[in-house]
């Protein structure tokens, strides 16, 4: 009898989208209570841990039309995937899913052979329409390894701090080993540290902008560059171009964000900005008077009326400077992203941030020439400490 896996997902899949195994079997699937069954094992650490993760048990009955058995194990796998990137910058998880049927003849159940999948990645991302369910996540964008969608052309201010990530595990794709840089003051490079058979070490990080720790050029006289990942001698995917800006008047707000690749992109909205502030009140009207003592009076500072704070919620509205539409891509990332950081300016101190801007009109050059945005956030910590 043959029994076996029809689809696999990705060897790195975006959890929030469908992970998908579909198995078949060519005979007794028409028996009674025919059922597929899979046991899904999640771990993080060395791939050889798979002992040490847990274990899920899930029951299919055949699908009406191909009698096979589809096992979505997106949710399941994201679930599990609880940490920030903002400390845990590879919060990859490793799984495998093992498969076998069940059947009932008379009051006995029979079951078949185990058929076991290889080993696959896992990251806190998702894929978008119209993608295919399984594609490989090299070739979702043209510049991965780096985990972004660009855009190739970005700008950055000389005092500007930032990492990206690059993923250095196996999806069939030659693994990065540094990451190459070219400007207009030199060239240099960032040896990345990896071993892709530990989970958390799968994703790299490396200085993005000019004043971040480790960064290889010099910033006197610097314009421009370029980075770009490189295995040896051998260029992966394509460059980032960073064009050097000018401060503007404005106080820099730097903002960072989980992108769909599950690491940061960044923006820096170098236009006006203003911070304010919103309260929740309500009003409660105390007993005055000396009602415990022989006589009834009051104070001249006795009130009626007394105010408490039920909440108290900051703020920040950014507006960006001329871009292209390039960036269109990254900022609908942005509206659903669900970690954002207002990074504190030439420091490695952040705000958490959630966006309050639920709509936007995504313009272009040919029709609006040139491209500006406006996001409204709301401050992640309120203005009174309470735990």
């Amino acid at each position: 009898m043959s029994y076996s896996f029809i689809q696999t997902p990705a060897s790195m899949s975006l959890a929030q989208s469908p992970v998908i195994f579909s198995v078949s079997s060519s005979t007794l699937v028409g028996q009674a209570n025919f059922q597929y069954i899979g046991e899904l094992t999640i771990w993080t650490g060395s791939v050889a841990d798979s002992g040490s993760g847990n274990t899920w048990t899930l029951a299919k009955y055949p699908s009406s039309q191909g009698l096979t058995g589809i096992f979505d194990l997106s949710r399941i796998i994201n679930s599990t995937q609880t940490e920030l990137i903002q400390q845990n910058t590879s919060p990859i998880k490793y799984f495998r899913f093992d498969s076998y049927y069940r059947y009932q003849s008379g009051s006995v159940f029979f079951t078949g052979s185990v058929i076991s999948s290889s080993v696959f990645q896992a990251a806190d991302g998702y894929e978008v329409f119209p993608e295919t369910i399984g594609a490989e996540v090299n070739t979702l964008t043209p510049i991965w390894p780096l985990m972004s969608s660009g855009p190739t052309t970005q700008s950055v201010i000389i005092d500007n701090i930032g990492t990206s990530a690059v993923f250095v595990g196996n999806v069939g794709q030659t693994i990065p080993t540094r990451i190459v840089y070219s400007g207009s003051t030199g060239n240099g490079a960032y040896a990345l540290a990896s071993s892709t058979g530990n989970s958390n070490t799968l994703v790299a990080t490396f200085p993005n902008a000019p004043a971040q720790s480790g960064f290889p050029l010099s910033s006197i006289g610097l314009s421009q560059y370029t980075l770009q990942p490189y295995s040896g001698s051998v260029a992966l995917g394509q460059p980032i171009l960073y064009n050097i800006v000018c401060q503007q008047k404005y106080p820099n707000i730097r903002i960072k964000w989980k992108n769909r690749f599950g690491q940061f992109d960044y923006l820096n909205f170098d236009m006006v900005n203003r911070q304010s502030m919103s309260t929740s009140k309500r009003s409660y009207q105390p007993q005055i008077g000396s009602f415990t003592q022989r006589t009834l009076s009051y104070n001249e500072y006795d009130t009626q009326t007394l105010n408490y704070v039920v909440d108290a919620n900051q703020t920040i509205s950014c507006n960006t400077n001329w871009l292209s539409e390039d960036y269109n891509d990254i900022l609908k990332q942005l509206l659903v992203s669900d970690e954002i950081y207002w990074m504190q300016y030439n420091t490695n101190a952040v705000k958490p941030l959630t966006i309050v801007t639920s709509n936007i009109q995504f313009k272009t050059g040919v029709v609006d020439k040139l491209i500006q945005y406006q996001f409204d956030f709301q401050f992640g910590q309120g203005y009174k400490l309470i735990i």
